[in-house]
């Protein structure tokens, strides 16, 4: 059984915490910056699919750290080197991380003294992260601890949707409610009356990139959406799969599915997604369409 760790840190007499590329957070723990950019890559590269969140962030050039310790990846040292991360920002990422390391990062996160939007990635590491991080001054909203991981690298042998495409620019007035309206059903609540100016621009980054997906009826309403939230060379992740409540309960999801996979596989070699384990009719439509697990996520929402 993994052990307990305190909840008072060992090296509560540092001095405060300023998110500084260098800075020790703990005895093992210190932020990363540039000069670590290849051990991180690395890291990463262990299990592409379990990690698409921070390679997709390295794929794109993002800087290792920002300003005012707003966005920073906290790195686990060895003997052997760096053998865990943590990408901190309005969302905590674990890499690599077992759950007693996901323990010492939930340490660091509470002397970072940050709010954070979520804690999500593999299990191990996120529920090690929140059996410390709980202890902090933030609730969770929710826990969801079992999201199966799962992966398709080939065409599905169900027939695509045909009338599947990636949004056009000028197609954001329409998508925006049919992306929040997601976001409520999932989450609980509007994402345009919190942090509205960031959500409208993710949904616009996704447009612009070709990585949002949507078929509309001839009235111009959105019928079907998904998005390729991450991306790499080496895998995609789907996320935002939304069907508008009319039709649902037509059988259409899983030629939609299909058509999202055929998309996706144009952009990288292996598509993934993670799922609700309660979810058990979206669960049935991704092993429809060939979907097969490969791993298990979890979440804490804020």
């Amino acid at each position: 059984m993994a052990k307990i760790l305190s909840k008072v840190a060992p090296w509560s007499r540092f001095t405060k915490f300023r998110g500084e590329p260098g800075e020790l957070v703990s005895p093992t723990i210190r932020v990363l910056g540039e000069e670590e950019r290849e051990d991180l890559k690395a890291l990463v590269a262990l299990d592409p699919v379990s990690n698409i969140f921070l390679d997709s962030y390295l794929y794109n050039g993002h800087p290792m750290n920002r300003s005012g310790g707003r966005a920073m990846v906290f790195g686990q040292y060895d003997d052997a080197g760096l053998r865990s991360a943590c990408w901190v920002g309005s969302n905590v990422v674990p890499v690599n991380a077992d759950f007693e390391a996901g323990q010492e990062f939930g340490l660091a996160l509470l002397r970072a003294g940050q709010r954070y939007s979520s804690v999500f990635g593999p299990s191990d590491g996120v529920m090690g992260i929140w059996s410390t991080l709980q202890s902090g001054h933030q609730k969770a909203l929710d826990v969801r601890a079992h999201q199966p991981l799962m992966v398709q690298s080939s065409p599905s042998e169900v027939v695509s949707a045909p009338t599947l495409r990636r949004a056009r620019v000028d197609e954001f007035d329409v998508m925006l409610p049919a992306c929040a309206a997601m976001f409520e059903e999932e989450l609980g609540y509007s994402p345009l009356i919190t942090g509205r100016a960031y959500y409208e621009q993710r949904v616009q980054t996704l447009i612009s990139r070709g990585y949002s997906l949507v078929d509309r009826d001839p009235d111009g309403q959105v019928v079907f959406k998904a998005e390729l939230g991450n991306v790499s060379p080496r895998a995609t992740q789907i996320q935002g799969v939304w069907m508008n409540p009319s039709v649902r309960g037509h059988g259409l999801a899983k030629s939609y599915m299909a058509a999202v996979i055929d998309i996706a596989l144009e952009v990288a070699p292996i598509v993934s997604l993670y799922v609700n384990d309660y979810n058990k009719t979206a669960v049935n439509v991704y092993r429809r369409v060939g979907f097969e697990e490969i791993g298990e996520f979890a979440t804490v929402l804020f």
